[in-house]
């Protein structure tokens, strides 16, 4: 949750976040948007899914730390997908709220933006919340569509699953060239978009899996997918955290055909809920989404820098929420 930028502590200090501040990052996370939220206890804020662990794993380099006194203030984090980034989430404890800490903690991850040559920019909040789009917009960041965060439950129907395999089961040698092959797809969907450090991290941590959908002998599309107990999906669920199909005749059918797999994903995992997000600038993603039976559970809106509309628009076949 960001404070508003009123004038912070003279000794807040703003850093970068280490591994021995990861459990009380995960505390103020958790206790601030549960709070924000008004749920009975807010430390119960998205169960035993998390975001500080794994963020600070795939890239300890865009974490940050806010401290005061020595204590742990709050934290944000930067994520780099090639030519985009995004940032969150930006939580500060709530008793510290509205004391201009959300504010310095944005100051690095701009920076970080800056070093690694973003050319756009993103982020998801709360759209009725003024004061967090007036401190986004204060840094360049305009609101544009909404993002919707769906699901459905996991179907036991046994039926016929499209051409697919799993990256993990990929022979060491193979790996650089199908993740070569799944950055030629995000390519087409923007120029530099680059999704390479997730499918990596996904592996290298067990986060859970990124699916490969297969056509003509050539990747058509993929989806990485968290799932567990300290991941962003969570026990229980299967959370596209990004998927993308190849532009093209074949788009649509194909992104049917990946979500499918995600679906065949979840099913062979012994997993009972299948939760991905869009953004409704995707006009086509979103209502083939609704036609395969996935429900909004909840939304906010994307704000981006500049205000254009990078891969948020018709034609982009692409699950992803910047949460």
């Amino acid at each position: 949750m960001a404070a508003t930028n009123e004038p912070a502590a003279h000794d807040l200090t703003v850093r970068p976040l280490q591994e021995a501040d990861l459990a009380a990052a995960d505390e103020i996370v958790r206790t601030a948007f549960g709070t924000f939220l008004g749920l009975p206890e807010p430390r119960d804020f998205m169960g035993d899914a998390a975001y500080v662990l794994p963020r600070w794993r795939s890239n300890p380099t865009g974490a940050f730390a806010a401290e005061i006194h020595g204590t742990l203030a709050g934290s944000n984090f930067a994520t780099r997908w090639g030519s985009f980034g995004f940032f969150g989430p930006l939580s500060v404890r709530p008793d510290l709220w509205d004391r201009g800490i959300g504010k310095r903690l944005l100051e690095p991850v701009m920076d970080c933006f800056d070093s690694w040559h973003v050319r756009h920019a993103g982020l998801y909040t709360f759209a009725h919340s003024q004061k967090h789009m007036a401190l986004y917009q204060r840094f360049g960041f305009w609101p544009r569509f909404l993002t919707t965060v769906m699901a459905k439950p996991v179907s036991d129907a046994q039926g016929a699953v499209p051409d697919w395999s799993a990256y993990s089961r990929t022979p060491g040698g193979q790996r650089s060239e199908l993740i070569g092959q799944c950055r030629h797809i995000t390519e087409a969907v923007l120029e530099g978009l680059d999704l390479s450090s997730e499918i990596q991290a996904v592996a290298s941590f067990g986060l859970g899996e990124t699916a490969v959908l297969w056509s003509g002998g050539q990747p058509a599309g993929f989806a990485v997918c968290h799932f567990g107990a300290g991941t962003e999906g969570g026990s229980g669920s299967c959370y596209v955290k990004f998927a993308a199909v190849r532009p093209g005749r074949a788009a649509a059918a194909d992104f049917v055909r990946l979500l499918h797999v995600c679906e065949a994903l979840a099913r062979d995992r012994g997993l009972s809920s299948f939760v991905a997000g869009t953004n409704l600038a995707r006009t086509e993603a979103y209502g083939l989404m609704r036609e395969y039976g996935l429900r909004t559970v909840m939304q906010g809106v994307a704000m981006q820098r500049p205000n254009e509309e990078g891969f948020n628009r018709a034609g982009a076949f692409v699950i992803d929420d910047w949460r």
